[in-house]
């Protein structure tokens, strides 16, 4: 506990230190740990990011779909399942919650999330900086409940908020009443989602009951969402403060006390260096964070033709610790986000992004850039369409998207993929359009008895993809490189090629992943130095084949190869 107290001598008065530390000492009493499926992660763990009704049948609750569908079609390929929020919401489908503790009825309930538990690592989403305007918390500050007075964060009309970085373009501020009297309280992402006040120790505590609740009922990892704007403070930017680095170090040292096999995720859409603070010490903070560049880098190089850029960011990846590893991916609910590429691309090529998903069916959100300006925040477009060239036939634009994840899957890191890209989806722009929500575009819930039949037919893009992605897959559980903790070092052979090593952590294997990202073949000879000396021959995992180390390799357009050697 004296730990702890450092840390929140870091945002609390004494006084108020001695009362959440006594409010801590409750909730360690009151949680115990649930049995955990696995403490570690390793090559075997990839994830699949859904939303608990993302497949659906007649008459049957969202969860049990989802449950359905994973042992049929991908029961030994996901190890985890990321449920997006699956709880009561009024907006932003789950993202504005209700009620932490209770499943959304429409989806099912409690043992329907502790039986997908039992057979997968689940990941939770902890939406910790807001919370609806139809919950309870905000109703009971409505009515003056003195219980939950500065839960919530009124803000002098005239304070300058000016320097506060927004991720929306709407207003920071929504007008409310209490008490008989308007008050405007801080509203970072809509109206209807109302910040919490951290600086309040009961708010702490509310959410240390809630993370400690999730980790009861089987979560194994906490994706702490939009982490990076929980604490407020005017006249400052209002995002990754240190003392939002304090919350999750709080976070972290709980957790570690009751459950210290359930890792924290940071999402926090930011640049590179500001993201992987997050990390801490390596020992402190976020066990994992999202690897928010890669999306953009990589959609990037395909287009030009040159992976000199994708190269060289990858050059600069360092973990320092053999204790956190990075979250990959390519898609998300989301869409693609801009800003990390803040740094990496300069702004035509970040404008080519732009334009590209606009021609290609995709829309645009902006960020307030404040002086009346706004600035690209994320493209909404499914990763196929945006990667599809309308001009090339659609095996070739199959080939591109399966080598974009071939890289997902190499790279150092947990991969996850999203419910979408399992089946190379088109977005619906009609939803995005009708509903004025950019990111409905890629969200459509599947229809189960279309899907399936979808799934029967190998000539279908569907079909095609999932198996592929089941092969790979496949082949990446049995490496030992691909642990997400294994050693990485990015080589450059070619602007036309993406290559990496991984050395698993015993050294026995080693595996050089290439990647042509251009529309032409490229001949590969392997560089020296990448396999031991005594090393005659090695495997290619991707065909199944065994290759003479000094053997000229033809990379088809967008294709790909795993080599291997020191392992059978």
């Amino acid at each position: 506990m004296d730990a702890i107290r450092k840390k929140l001598a870091q945002l609390y008065s004494s006084e108020e230190i001695e009362s959440i530390c006594g409010g801590i000492q409750y909730l360690l009493e009151k949680y115990r740990p649930s049995p955990q499926i696995r403490t570690t992660l390793d090559e075997s763990d990839v994830a699949l990011i859904c939303y608990g009704d993302s497949f659906q049948n007649p008459d049957e609750p969202g969860l049990q779909t989802l449950h359905s569908f994973l042992q049929k079609h991908l029961d030994d390929t996901f190890s985890l399942i990321h449920i997006l929020p699956f709880y009561p919401y009024s907006s932003d489908d789950g993202f504005s919650v209700i009620d932490y503790k209770a499943v959304n009825p429409e989806l099912g309930n409690w043992s329907d999330i502790e039986r997908l538990g039992r057979s997968y690592g689940l990941i939770f989403d902890a939406v910790i900086n807001h919370v609806s305007a139809e919950s309870d918390w905000f109703r009971e500050y409505l009515d003056g409940n003195p219980e939950f007075d500065d839960f919530f964060i009124e803000i002098d009309p005239e304070a300058d908020l000016s320097a506060v970085t927004r991720a929306r373009a709407h207003s920071l501020l929504t007008t409310f009443q209490r008490k008989g009297r308007e008050i405007r309280l801080w509203t970072t992402f809509s109206a209807d989602q109302i910040d919490l006040n951290f600086q309040t120790p009961k708010v702490l505590l509310r959410m240390l009951d809630v993370l400690l609740f999730y980790a009861s009922k089987s979560a194994r990892i906490l994706r702490l969402d939009a982490i990076g704007h929980a604490w407020k403070q005017p006249g400052t930017s209002c995002l990754n403060l240190p003392q939002a680095h304090a919350l999750v170090q709080i976070f972290r040292a709980v957790l570690d006390m009751v459950f210290p096999d359930v890792r924290l995720l940071t999402e926090t859409n930011v640049p590179h260096i500001e993201n992987i603070r997050y990390f801490g010490d390596g020992r402190n903070e976020a066990q994992l964070v999202y690897q928010f560049p890669l999306a953009g880098l990589l959609i990037h190089s395909f287009y030009s033709g040159s992976t000199a850029k994708l190269t060289r960011w990858a050059q600069t990846l360092e973990l320092d610790s053999e204790h956190c590893t990075y979250f990959n991916l390519l898609a998300s609910h989301d869409g693609i986000g801009v800003r990390p590429l803040l740094g990496i691309l300069n702004n035509a090529e970040i404008e080519l992004l732009v334009e590209h998903s606009i021609e290609r069916g995709g829309l645009v959100s902006s960020k307030d850039a404040g002086n009346g300006k706004r600035d690209p925040y994320e493209l909404n477009i499914t990763l196929f369409d945006i990667l599809a060239d309308p001009t090339r036939n659609e095996a070739e634009n199959i080939c591109k998207f399966i080598c974009a994840h071939a890289i997902l899957l190499a790279m150092q890191g947990v991969p996850a993929i999203y419910y979408h890209s399992l089946f190379g989806s088109s977005g619906d722009r009609n939803a995005a359009l009708s509903t004025g929500q950019g990111r409905a575009i890629n969200r459509k819930k599947f229809d189960g008895v279309q899907l399936e039949s979808e799934l029967t037919r190998p000539d279908k893009r569907a079909a095609i993809i999932l198996a592929e992605f089941k092969r790979l897959i496949a082949i990446r559980k049995q490496q030992p490189a691909f642990n997400p903790y294994a050693r990485q070092a990015i080589i450059s052979i070619s602007d036309r090629l993406f290559a990496l090593v991984r050395i698993s952590a015993d050294g026995k294997q080693t595996i050089l992943a290439v990647h042509n990202l251009c529309d032409e073949p490229v001949c590969l000879r392997i560089p020296g130095g990448i396999f031991s000396q005594n090393v005659e021959t090695i495997q290619d995992l991707t065909a199944n084949s065994v290759l003479n180390i000094n053997e000229e390799i033809i990379l088809k357009p967008f294709g790909f190869c795993w080599l291997s050697a020191g392992i059978e």
